[in-house]
């Protein structure tokens, strides 16, 4: 009898591309992806900040380096992307909140929202998905979404439609790129302490609404999302597409 064995988590090999690398989620699937042995590159619009991250990060023995590539200019985007690619992985971060009232969103606000979550995020992964196909390599596109791709949310109409059509035109690639071997999910996390959410946190009425929803009676980490990234990555996953991977605390459950 021959034992089944496990489909490897490593990277080894792979090169990968992580959008809104500089902090937060982005920056902790960027490290997870190096540790499992990837090359990364890492792209944000502040250079400052992804200086100094790629830099610590190298200096831990991981293999990272920073470009610039600002997701909402989609020209910059394909020409960055077509210069360093193919990419093995995408991981895309880059992402944008602005809450209010439905009553009271502006058109501004709108469209800042609209064009780096689902335009931009958009046509990022098309730009990868097309290095690939003209490499003739397989590989793994991942959208960070949010678990408000399945609800909806007080004050995040807005975000909430951004993140429903990101899951949207997921499938849709999924479907379209599958028989080349390209795979397409979805990240889904609950809220995670990030500098961009402390205004969430600072405020206590939303801090009990939180605590209602998570099931698991705390808010998400960064490093609760470094093992999936590194799961949808890897081929430990190779059968997955088309799909998301909740990570929310049991939000959604009910």
């Amino acid at each position: 009898m021959t034992l089944p064995k496990t489909p490897s988590f490593r990277l080894d090999g792979k090169h990968a591309l992580v959008a809104g690398a500089s902090s937060g989620i982005g920056l902790g699937c960027a490290v997870a992806l190096a540790e499992a042995g990837a090359v990364v590159k890492m792209a944000a619009r502040n250079q400052d900040r992804l200086g100094a991250v790629v830099s610590e990060m190298n200096a831990a023995g991981l293999q990272a380096r920073a470009i610039a590539m600002d997701v909402a200019n989609i020209a910059e985007t394909e020409t960055v992307v077509s210069a360093e690619g193919p990419f093995d992985v995408l991981v895309n971060s880059a992402g944008l909140a602005i809450h209010s009232p439905a009553t009271e969103t502006t058109e501004a606000d709108f469209d800042a929202v609209a064009d780096l979550n689902i335009k931009g995020a958009y046509f990022l992964t098309r730009a990868v998905a097309k290095g690939l196909i003209a490499a003739n390599k397989p590989g793994s596109l991942i959208n960070i979404s949010s678990q408000m791709a399945h609800v909806g949310g007080i004050d995040r109409a807005v975000y909430c439609a951004t993140k429903h059509a990101v899951e949207g035109f997921t499938k849709s690639m999924a479907i379209e790129w599958g028989p080349k071997g390209i795979r397409v999910n979805t990240l889904c996390p609950t809220f995670i302490r990030t500098p961009l959410t402390e205004q969430t946190f600072s405020n206590p009425e939303r801090v009990k609404w939180l605590m209602e929803k998570i099931k698991l009676g705390r808010v998400g980490e960064v490093t609760d999302l470094m093992g999936p990234v590194v799961y949808l990555a890897s081929d430990a996953s190779a059968m997955m597409t088309g799909t998301n991977l909740l990570i929310d605390g049991g939000w959604t459950a009910d």
